[in-house]
């Protein structure tokens, strides 16, 4: 599970590796068997508690990461939970293995979609798939979310950190301006992307302080 405070070294790792021209590349990559959990539930507690002060990382990491002028790829296997699918819509190439479970469970927690992905993934896959995911909390194997147009390639479980530096180096080894100026092409404006953040961030925090959140947190920490 991400905590606020890997939100954080993300961000700075971001900034980091966008500043450096000797980086061409960002590859994110998980454990074997999980992607990501998802965010850590003691935080949302944390500052559901709070009464809603403070500022949730997760937004800043978000934002950080739809600044990125780099091609960003990742290599997804296992469990992919919450912020762990909806991360790589913002990836230019997604691998995944053939092992994987994209899931985002956010209304099961009383809560909403987050990192745009109530804008982008409809785009992507429909009104149907769209709500199968992000509403109705339905997992994707690896083969539908490829279908569905959300990751590039399946490979098996042993060869996915490879073949996704492998795509890096591949990337890395391009052109590097001629590539940032075909990408910014591809993705277009984000002006979009930020303000629907924006929005779904303002819901997210009202809703983790919201008595169907703190039911819903109370029972999944009890499990």
């Amino acid at each position: 599970a991400i905590t606020d405070a890997m939100y954080r070294a993300m961000i700075e790792a971001l900034g980091a590796a966008d500043a450096d021209a000797d980086i061409r590349v960002i590859a994110f990559l998980g454990s074997p068997g999980c992607f990501s959990a998802g965010n850590d539930m003691a935080d949302f507690m944390a500052f559901a508690m709070s009464g809603g002060k403070g500022r949730l990382a997760a937004g800043d990491f978000l934002h950080a990461l739809v600044g990125v002028q780099k091609p960003i790829v990742s290599g997804v296997d296992g469990l992919a939970i919450g912020i762990g699918t909806t991360l790589n819509l913002h990836c230019d190439l997604t691998v995944a293995s053939s092992r994987s479970l994209f899931k985002t469970p956010f209304v099961d927690l009383a809560l909403v979609p987050e990192a745009a992905s109530s804008l982008l993934v409809p785009r992507i896959m429909g009104h149907q798939r769209a709500f199968a995911l992000l509403a109705a909390g339905e997992g994707f194997s690896a083969d539908q979310a490829q279908q569905a147009g959300l990751i590039w390639k399946v490979v098996p479980e042993t060869e996915v950190e490879a073949e996704t530096l492998k795509i890096a180096a591949m990337l890395a080894a391009k052109p590097p301006q001629a590539l940032k100026i075909a990408r910014d092409l591809l993705r277009g404006d984000s002006a979009d992307i930020r303000a629907r953040i924006d929005a779904e961030i303002i819901h997210f925090a009202a809703q983790l302080q919201s008595a169907e959140a703190r039911a819903a947190f109370e029972a999944f920490m009890r499990r």
